[in-house]
């Protein structure tokens, strides 16, 4: 057995990556990318809607992904899943979540300056600008 020191993280400087074989390791934060099988587990104070990139789409191809609000206010919008469909929303309030569904496109927008927090394996993420369509 080793006895590594134990150090406080901060959650909104860095993120936690889980890997499968159990290891937990404090990290740098990635919107994109990551460790390869990596889960991310990452923390953030936003104050506008450009934080949150709310002009673009995000998608997760390899796992769905948690996106919990810890304080403030915050709408998810989930993008059509057929074309001509309409835009979905999910308002979250301080201490809800929701669970986004593997390769689904979603973006935020805030209501009030926030605390989030993201649970993904962010391998394969994508960002796509969003157009005024949609």
């Amino acid at each position: 057995m080793t006895t590594a020191p134990i150090a406080v993280v901060d959650l909104f400087a860095s993120a936690l990556h889980i890997h499968p074989d159990g290891d937990l390791r404090a990290t740098e934060r990635r919107m994109t990318g990551g460790d390869a099988g990596a889960w991310q587990i990452a923390t953030f104070h936003v104050e506008s809607d450009a934080d949150v990139h709310a002009d673009h789409w995000e998608m997760h191809p390899e796992a769905e992904e948690a996106v919990c609000c810890l304080a403030g206010g915050v709408r998810l919008h989930l993008r059509p899943a057929e074309p001509g469909e309409p835009e979905s929303m999910v308002r979250l309030a301080p201490g809800s979540a929701v669970i986004v569904p593997r390769g689904r496109w979603h973006r935020l927008e805030l209501d009030a300056p926030s605390d989030l927090m993201s649970i993904t394996l962010r391998t394969g993420t994508r960002l796509e600008r969003r157009t005024e369509a949609g």
